[in-house]
């Protein structure tokens, strides 16, 4: 699960897909839809903790989530980027920030985590063709400093660690959220993840 030898790097290829990455993260937070889309694959492999779908399906869930006033913002990292021929691999820390309602009352909801991309040349341009968040851990407050909080405990309870209160408000506010995402609490699935995507990454691309 080796990268690629940073001296054999394609810089202009690598600066454009750091721009990709971000400019399709920027575009989710500012309700950019176009240029959003102009940034994913149609069929790319969407896996987060409210949604699994495509490209395509993962654009029109992202309008409708706005809609509802559940739009995230996202504060990143800069990119690291391996490229190998046509393919390549993209991972970029995130603080993801959701302000919402959480029974009544308003929260400021920050999660953090590492966000897994894969990026293909398709036709002379490139493309995101997956993205995995691997969660890390995260933290809810009152948006007025002292106000109550309150939880329900069996979904506390039941709650991952790394992403324990994106489960309580997400949950909360009627989206499905799974319990066997990528995330720093369960170690080894995290190492298969990157092991899968550095296989994927030396592999003779069939495109």
């Amino acid at each position: 699960m080796d990268p690629v030898n940073q001296r054999e790097r394609p810089w202009n290829d690598v600066t454009a897909i750091a721009q990709l990455v971000l400019h399709e993260r920027r575009a989710r937070d500012r309700g950019w839809w176009d240029l959003m889309r102009a940034c994913l694959a149609p069929d790319a492999a969407i896996r987060l903790s409210w949604f699994r779908g495509s490209g395509a399906e993962f654009i029109a869930a992202s309008q409708e989530m706005a809609a509802r006033g559940d739009a995230a913002t996202h504060v990143l990292s800069p990119p690291t980027v391996d490229v190998a021929g046509d393919r390549a691999a993209v991972e970029i820390g995130a603080a993801i920030h959701l302000r919402s309602d959480l029974h009544g009352v308003d929260v400021d909801l920050t999660s953090h985590a590492r966000l897994l991309y894969r990026a293909e040349r398709r036709t002379g341009q490139w493309l995101i063709t997956s993205l995995d968040p691997v969660y890390e851990y995260d933290t809810l407050t009152p948006s007025l400093p002292g106000t109550p909080v309150r939880f329900e405990a069996d979904t506390l309870a039941r709650a991952r660690p790394s992403y324990r209160m994106l489960t309580c408000l997400l949950g909360a506010r009627h989206y499905a959220i799974a319990d066997d995402l990528h995330g720093d609490d369960r170690p080894e699935p995290v190492r298969q993840l990157y092991r899968t995507l550095f296989d994927w990454l030396h592999a003779t691309s069939t495109r």
